[in-house]
């Protein structure tokens, strides 16, 4: 399961930056592909029990790819970070299959609380430059979250967000 992710992860990197070289570089050079196979790792030891080795290859990460993802955290298969510095995934967030996360971002709690405090976001999530996601809440299907956005409600399938707080903007289709 961990190589088919793996090898996700590099496809949705060739398929999303048009910079990409080959797979190959991909797969050894790209920080957000490496911090995804090495969270992959960290996340089933999280899951058998074996969680201080978990957080210290989490820790490890951050400070190879500058990305922080909790091992608890749970991130589907086909998932692209661009550029990645500076990216948070809390302990409870959960990340579709085909979402992109650029550089910045944060999937962060707004409480101390042992519960489920952070946010889940559907397939196919675009998430871009800086924006932050705080709390509990739920990013439908097909959505897009703005640069810098603040988003703390949640959106349903196919929604356009952005702003301070984050609000709904049109989409070119329904222009026309």
């Amino acid at each position: 399961m961990a190589f088919k992710c793996t090898r996700g992860d590099v496809a949705a990197a060739k398929r999303y930056d048009p910079a990409a070289p080959c797979k190959l570089m991909i797969y050894f050079t790209y920080p957000g592909v490496i911090a995804l196979r090495r969270h992959r790792f960290a996340h089933k030891l999280y899951l058998k029990g074996l969680k201080n080795l978990a957080r210290w290859i989490s820790y490890r990460t951050r400070k190879k790819t500058g990305i922080d993802i909790h091992p608890a955290a749970v991130i589907g298969k086909c998932v692209f970070i661009d550029h990645g510095m500076g990216l948070v995934i809390g302990e409870t967030a959960v990340v579709g299959d085909h979402c992109v996360l650029y550089h910045g971002v944060t999937l962060g709690a707004n409480t101390f609380d042992k519960v489920d405090r952070h946010p889940k976001l559907g397939r196919n999530v675009i998430v871009y430059a800086g924006a932050k996601i705080i709390g509990p809440v739920h990013i439908g299907d097909n959505s897009i979250i703005g640069a810098n956005s603040v988003v703390v409600k949640d959106a349903p399938a196919n929604s356009r967000l952005k702003g301070i707080p984050a609000h709904h903007f049109p989409t070119n289709e329904a222009k026309n």
